[in-house]
């Protein structure tokens, strides 16, 4: 009884302890945006002739106000997982694997060092891997594996990126754009430090051709993808190319972070519409808004596509523990089918979750809209191909049209699941979170523009383009309704399914990321075993020894045989000989 009262004060014990951590920062952080501070902390771990090792802690607005936003939605997610995880015999397990989560994080916000940087990378990788495979099954062990594969990729590209700039003195980003200015041999080599880093960063924020472990991350525990999908694993690659943003920029690499971010957002924005699985359209959806942040970044505005982290960190993180409530109260079916009418039995995950989803639509005044609407009319004004323009704005209808779709199909169409439910919203460990982080989806956007923001942009455009946002949402949310009653496999001839299959599957990212990258060494593998090892192999190796070697005694038996023979005839006929003799 002792062991089972300490389990339920441990959520408890953390949710407060991060929950004072995570004010402290958020307050030190908006003095430090305020007045423009910025403090460096220098603790110098090993001195090796003319080599010192130094641990640097950056500790600026960036820094703080993201750790600050980590730290609160980990405290609410850890106070959540009080109630979600009762039933599970490890929840003290989970909760360490969940802290180590959040402490690979803040190890990773805080250092400028990408030695440091490595280290929370790792941790990360390593503790998402054993998240996904909480659940101890083999979906969970596939989706951790490639999981874990996917972003050991940036792993060793951030390895790569180490060495290389290890004979330059220092490993602190803050440094390597000076010495690409000033060295012309530097800037050469820092020209591929920089692609490795931004590849590192499309792994870990699943970008094409990365993008099929996100949805299958999703095998975690509810509360773990809440954690993952707002505020650390996939933001990690977001959060580094910000830093890196000025070496992104002077290298020339913004047009390609454009480009991928865009077919990124469009493919997860078609993915999500074809999608019946609750847990994966949130899922789409998140990789749907880091696509817009690695556009934003690529337009060049970086302290904007940090307001939108920050931002969108709160309602998906919302989102993601409103799905959790309603799959629990479903008997853990996803299946957004057989939900409905949802609103009549739980109003106030409801209206949390229409809170979140509307804020992911940019609804005014929300938390999403002081962020996205401010990126969409920013891009308006820069000098991009129409093929850009197209993309980025079907990207936004479509993120309009799924979540429309997904609001009617949990909301407001008919409940077609067992009488028998669980459907209720009088839990207060689920009810408190959810209304914090709606109240934060709220007030947040206006408060952070506030504090981010405080220099007006001066946008002049065209009425029409100025209109052209508002006239998409409309028309992504009609789309959405419209959706709702079109079956799309009913509707098709056999050769369009193919057509809807590829939209509905990312593409097929997930078959080329696992299946058909590994087919060809197996097959490989398979022909080298028989012809090799069952084959020439044996027949020269082992078993052709062995078959010479009884051969050749074979051979050697029979002529002794037939010598013993010849030695008992030659006895024979001396014997006649000596009879005739005689």
């Amino acid at each position: 009884m002792y062991y089972m009262n300490w389990k339920d004060e441990i959520c408890k014990l953390f949710f407060f302890l991060m929950m004072i951590v995570s004010f402290c920062c958020l307050v030190v952080g908006g003095y430090c945006c305020v007045k423009n501070y910025t403090l460096f902390l220098d603790w110098n771990l090993i001195s090796l002739n003319s080599f010192s090792y130094l641990m640097v802690i950056l500790l600026d607005f960036k820094s703080l106000l993201f750790m600050g936003f980590v730290l609160f939605i980990s405290s609410l997610v850890v106070y959540y997982s009080d109630s979600y995880m009762m039933g599970d015999m490890n929840l003290v397990r989970f909760i360490v694997l969940v802290l180590m989560f959040v402490l690979s994080m803040v190890f990773m916000i805080i250092s400028p060092n990408l030695i440091s940087i490595l280290l929370g990378w790792d941790g990360l990788g390593l503790v998402s891997y054993c998240l996904v495979i909480y659940y101890q099954n083999n979906s969970s062990y596939n989706a951790g594996m490639l999981t874990a594969l996917s972003n050991r990729i940036g792993d060793v590209l951030l390895l790569m990126s180490i060495a290389w700039i290890l004979c330059y003195g220092s490993w602190n980003f803050i440094y390597l754009k000076t010495w690409g200015e000033y060295n012309l041999g530097c800037s050469l080599v820092l020209n591929y430090v920089v692609v490795m880093i931004v590849i590192a960063a499309f792994t870990s924020s699943a970008q094409i051709p990365f993008s099929s472990w996100l949805p299958a991350a999703m095998a975690a525990p509810t509360p773990v993808s809440a954690l993952v999908h707002s505020s650390t694993l996939v933001t990690a690659g977001v959060y580094l190319l910000i830093r890196f943003g000025d070496l992104v920029m002077y290298y020339n690499l913004s047009k390609y972070l454009l480009f991928i971010g865009c077919l990124t957002m469009f493919m997860a924005g078609i993915g999500a519409n074809f999608e019946y699985d609750l847990k994966k359209i949130i899922a789409l959806s998140t990789l749907s808004q880091l696509g817009l942040m690695m556009s934003t970044i690529g337009l060049g505005y970086y302290d904007l596509a940090f307001f939108h982290l920050l931002m969108h960190a709160l309602f998906k993180a919302l989102l993601f523990l409103c799905a959790g409530v309603i799959i629990h109260g479903v008997w853990d079916c996803q299946d957004i089918r057989v939900m409905g009418g949802i609103v009549n039995q739980m109003p106030l995950v409801s209206l949390c979750f229409m809170t979140s989803n509307l804020a992911l639509c940019g609804m005014p005044f929300l938390s999403g809209y002081y962020s996205s609407d401010l990126i969409l009319e920013l891009s308006l004004m820069g000098n991009y191909n129409l093929l850009i323009f197209i993309m980025f704005f079907l990207s936004v209808g479509l993120t309009v049209c799924y979540t429309f779709r997904l609001i009617y199909y949990v909301m407001v169409c008919e409940f077609n699941f067992s009488s028998l439910h669980c459907l209720g919203d009088e839990n207060y460990s689920f009810i408190f979170p959810m209304l914090m982080l709606m109240v934060m989806s709220v007030v947040g956007g206006s408060l952070m523009s506030w504090l981010m923001l405080m220099t007006p942009s001066l946008i002049c455009m065209d009425y029409g383009l100025k209109m052209l946002t508002i006239i998409i949402s409309f028309m992504g949310g009609w789309l959405g309704f419209e959706l709702c009653n079109f079956n799309y496999y009913g509707s098709m001839t056999y050769n369009n399914q193919y057509v809807v299959s590829f939209l509905g599957s990312m593409w097929f990212m997930p078959f080329v990321s696992t299946y058909m990258l590994i087919y060809i060494p197996l097959y490989g593998g398979f022909k080298m075993f028989r012809e090799n090892d069952h084959g020439w192999s044996e027949e020269v190796g082992g078993q052709g020894l062995f078959k010479f070697m009884m051969n050749l005694s074979n051979l050697n038996q029979e002529i002794q045989n037939n010598v013993f023979k010849l030695y008992l005839l030659g006895f024979i006929l001396w014997f006649f000989i000596l009879y005739m003799i005689v």
